[in-house]
């Protein structure tokens, strides 16, 4: 009698800032993964940026190399930012038969119906965005046409070089 080869899944958290902390999606990862008899590792996003999450792109090297059976998020958000991300991310996944789940958005997308399921979340969470970026946008509208100046006070800091994008760039305290 041969023994059974337990999956082994990845568990990947995220937080947006770096004032945030993932224990709560952590909890709730291991807890499913014990449940279900997964062996599995954990990948932690603390400080990720807009542009670079790169816990997560080691995390997809492992997905495309199958040293994962699958890959745990807490919600599809913590995932992508953008519909596209995701799409593209997700469907690159499933040809390559890595699972993947969504423990809050209740997606398993091993089956057709938890494929059609994903795609109008994705949609949703991606109209939400859409809309808060529309709110933020009329909002300094607002306060630009009312005269307020946007942005942090100029202060003591803004005298020093600061590495911008590969570059020093000065930022002086200038009277407008």
């Amino acid at each position: 009698m041969s023994e059974e080869k337990k999956l082994r899944f990845a568990l990947y958290c995220r937080v947006s800032t770096r004032d945030q902390h993932p224990e709560n999606q952590r909890i709730a990862l291991v807890e499913y993964a014990e449940r279900m008899g997964y062996e599995f590792e954990i990948f932690e996003e603390t400080e990720s940026t807009r542009n670079t999450r790169p816990i997560k792109a080691a995390l997809m090297q492992c997905l495309r190399h199958k040293e994962f059976d699958g890959v745990i998020v807490w919600q599809l958000s913590r995932w992508a930012r953008s519909l596209s991300e995701m799409i593209l991310e997700v469907k690159e996944l499933i040809d390559k038969e890595v699972a993947f789940v969504s423990l809050k958005d209740n997606i398993d997308l091993s089956s057709a119906a938890g494929r059609l399921t994903f795609h109008i979340f994705a949609a949703f969470s991606e109209f939400e965005r859409d809309i808060i970026r529309e709110r933020t946008m009329l909002g300094l509208d607002r306060a630009r046409a009312e005269g307020k100046q946007l942005g942090r006070p100029l202060g003591q800091k803004d005298t020093k070089d600061r590495r911008k994008s590969g570059y020093f760039a000065r930022y002086a305290n200038k009277e407008a």
